[in-house]
């Protein structure tokens, strides 16, 4: 499928025609919203559609959209009932949602209007980092003209309560991406995350039912509901639906965020969109979904990215970041850097986390300096199996997820480096 038939999805054309809400409205913008208001208590439901067509959690967990808008959809709506949208975005190597936030808000804040349709939401929250300044004041310029028009009316008599819209800034913390601790946030305490159950859906911001999709998630509605299931899915490649968003860096001639079909070789990506490695470079590795996800080498170099294909080889699409590693990086130096990221990043509830990613940061660091030894390198392996599930979120499971995989695909540089 040729990069021009995407063209009415997500950032190629959005980033022409949604700068200003007049002009979202008079190119692709609130045709998806029309539909949806139209479907609001009869005919096919706005979840059925969205389950039909195939859309995944595209902030990383690749879980069914329409799971989490079933459950919303279904408490009771006496009391508020949130929906967030989450736009932390800060891990290494991930950054399309900033560039769907600052190119084509508008069509964010539609999706999330026809998902609050969908699930009853009356109170609609745009949660952004702070340290992604153009994107935030994209995002609160968007909103206030989104309350200035007839829209948020509409959607209020259809949902039979006014709805409300506001642009809530992060803590800026990695760890502030978490759901439950976004909802922390939204509270005005600390980013802590939560033990769940309960999930969000049955208690979340000061305990209403709340609904938390990622803004790429978000970002595919409208065109859904404008263009119907079928389009949807044929966009595509083998079994996977619609287009993803994936965010390419490191050792090759043209970095960049590239939309294309979900399930794209990763051949395709470094060598056709990203030009290739750089000058005399050749493929060590690839770091799928950023640094908290597993390695890919040469060998997985023609594997379909969508989540079922690529978590059959042993990785996790994750976000759609792929950091590209030449030859003649060292592996034990790029991990311990990611790890020395997550050991900075955790919010410290956790023992576990807090100690375990610090003691990982600092064996990590003895064995890249020259100074590890044997022990050193026992102690990391033995970390790597008591550490996994020991925290409230899944930072430390991150930390060494990543350290695992380097060991198994690279373990002869760890074995180099010993004294």
């Amino acid at each position: 499928m040729s990069i021009e038939k995407l063209n009415q999805v997500l950032l190629h054309a959005s980033a022409r025609v949604g700068a200003n809400l007049d002009e979202w409205r008079a190119g692709p913008g609130i045709d998806g919203l029309e539909k949806a208001l139209g479907r609001v208590g009869g005919g096919e439901s706005i979840v059925e559609m969205i389950k039909a067509a195939g859309l995944l959690g595209l902030g990383g967990s690749g879980f069914p959209t329409w799971r989490k808008w079933e459950a919303m959809a279904a408490r009771p709506g006496q009391g508020d009932k949130y929906l967030i949208c989450n736009g932390n975005e800060d891990e290494p190597g991930t950054f399309k949602d900033r560039l769907l936030m600052e190119e084509c808000p508008h069509q964010l804040i539609e999706g999330a209007t026809i998902a609050a349709l969908a699930v009853g939401a009356n109170k609609v929250i745009f949660y952004v980092n702070p340290h992604l300044k153009a994107a935030l004041q994209a995002m609160e310029l968007a909103v206030e003209e989104w309350l200035a028009c007839e829209l948020p009316k509409r959607v209020g008599e259809a949902l039979g309560r006014p709805v409300e819209y506001c642009v809530v800034r992060s803590s800026g913390h990695y760890i502030g991406g978490e759901e439950s601790a976004a909802i922390s946030t939204i509270e005005g305490s600390f980013p802590f995350p939560r033990r769940k159950p309960p999930y969000p859906v049955e208690s979340g911001v000061h305990g209403h039912p709340t609904l938390i999709n990622n803004v790429e998630t978000l970002s595919n509605v409208p065109h859904i509901l404008r263009n119907g299931v079928e389009w949807y899915r044929d966009r595509g490649l083998g079994e996977a639906c619609g287009t993803k968003i994936y965010s390419l860096s490191g050792d090759v001639l043209h970095p960049g965020a590239y939309e294309l079909p979900m399930g794209t070789p990763l051949s395709e990506l470094v060598y056709h969109y990203g030009g290739g490695m750089l000058v005399g470079k050749e493929l060590k590795a690839v770091f799928t979904g950023g640094p908290s996800n597993t390695i890919l080498t040469p060998k997985d170099i023609d594997v379909p990215m969508d989540y079922p294909s690529v978590a059959a080889r042993h990785s996790a699409l994750g976000t759609g970041a792929m950091i590209v590693v030449s030859e003649g990086t060292g592996i034990v130096k790029r991990v311990t850097e990611y790890v020395n990221f997550f050991a900075e990043s955790s919010c410290g509830q956790c023992p576990s986390c807090k100690t375990g990613t610090y003691y990982i940061s600092l064996l990590l660091d003895k064995i890249d300096t020259g100074r590890g030894t044997r022990s050193d390198l026992d102690s990391l392996e033995s970390l790597c199996r008591i550490l996994p599930g020991s925290g409230r979120c899944h930072l430390v499971d991150g930390a060494v997820k990543v350290l695992e995989s380097s060991l198994y695909h690279f373990r002869g540089e760890y074995e180099q480096a010993l004294l």
